[in-house]
């Protein structure tokens, strides 16, 4: 009889235990688990936290490039690829690759090229960001990491070079293969050459002026077991993926200068919690047609990185035009700073 109990206090000791583990991973995966869902969704502010860092450092590497070394003890570590948040003095948000060195603990390094006719971000960051300011910004996040590979071929063109700069650093460690083809429309206007130089015949520089575009035999020429990382801009990227004899081999990292959102078409939005209709123009994005009706709709980046505006499709063809959300995520969700529709109507869970 004693035997028996003891067996059973210890089955109901497991069970407890096992239902006990299964809980916790459920409520890790949603802490606010049970608790039904809103029935206005938030998107809200992303919730990393904010770091705060000490300008130590402002150079200008070409003409028009701010190079900014940033230090903290609090800054995370990071890995070749990844990009940070940063917060404006005027609260804008910009993204930027980190283009220093992962081993140098608690420094940073970025670099903003000047668009004179963008949203005012670079312009305000050069005018700002001064030697001995402080800089707010958000832990690393890297949707360009790079892969294990016995050779690279890498193509950067322009200020895509920056989150490049690690990545080499890092496949000479690991004593990989790789060749460089950095491109710019002339050499005053390309950053880090000075940088590239001991590399040797390794970086092949393209500068517009003195000899057109660049050559991508090499991206043709990559074999199998090569990873072809590109970053740059549009063009270039597609023709570097149009190029690869295995497009499934090509990483890209895409960024769009401030104010370029690309030719639109005018459409209709309808909000069908508030009940509302908005028109959004040709010229204007998603969010700012939104926001003229619904003012306390958030958003940060305004270029499809931060995910901070995404909200629920109801009805209506995407034209997704952001580098964050999943297949899965674009079948009922887009981000209104960037995304736009296919048709003449959205309906939206506003």
């Amino acid at each position: 009889m004693g035997m028996r109990r003891a067996l059973t206090v210890t089955a109901a000791l497991g069970a407890a235990w096992m239902t006990r583990r299964a809980l916790r991973r459920r409520i890790d995966r949603s802490p606010l688990w049970p608790l039904p869902a809103l029935e206005t969704p938030v998107s809200g502010h992303s919730p990393r936290r904010a770091l705060r860092a000490l300008i130590v450092s402002r150079t200008e590497p070409a003409h028009g490039v701010l190079r900014l070394t940033l230090e903290s003890p609090e800054l995370p570590a990071w890995t070749p690829g990844a990009h940070v948040d940063v917060t404006l003095p005027s609260g804008l948000v910009r993204q930027y690759s980190l283009c220093g060195d992962p081993a140098d603990a608690g420094r940073y390094t970025i670099a903003i090229r000047l668009i004179e006719d963008g949203r005012g971000g670079s312009r305000e960051a050069h005018a700002q960001l001064v030697e001995g300011a402080e800089l707010e910004l958000r832990p690393p996040r890297n949707r360009f990491e790079l892969v294990p590979a016995a050779s690279y071929v890498f193509v950067a063109g322009g200020i895509g070079i920056t989150p490049i700069l690690p990545m080499l650093r890092a496949a000479t460690a690991a004593g990989a293969d790789w060749t460089l083809l950095y491109g710019g429309r002339t050499r005053a206007s390309m950053p880090f050459l000075a940088d590239l130089a001991p590399y040797g015949d390794r970086v092949s520089v393209c500068a517009e002026d003195e000899t057109g575009l660049p050559d991508l035999a090499a991206v043709a020429a990559a074999g199998p077991g090569t990873a072809v990382y590109c970053c740059g801009p549009e063009p270039l990227m597609r023709a570097v993926t149009a190029a690869a004899a295995d497009p499934a081999a090509v990483h890209l990292e895409r960024f769009a200068p401030e104010g370029e959102a690309g030719p639109g078409r005018a459409f209709t939005v309808e909000l069908r919690r508030s009940g509302l209709v908005v028109e959004v123009a040709a010229d204007e994005s998603t969010l700012a047609a939104v926001r003229r009706e619904l003012p306390d709709t958030p958003y940060s980046c305004e270029q499809g990185f931060c995910g901070t505006c995404q909200h629920r499709v109801l009805a209506g063809a995407v034209e997704h035009r952001d580098e964050l959300l999943t297949d899965q995520e674009r079948e009922d969700s887009m981000l209104l700073c960037v995304s736009r529709a296919k048709g003449d109507r959205l309906v939206l869970d506003l």
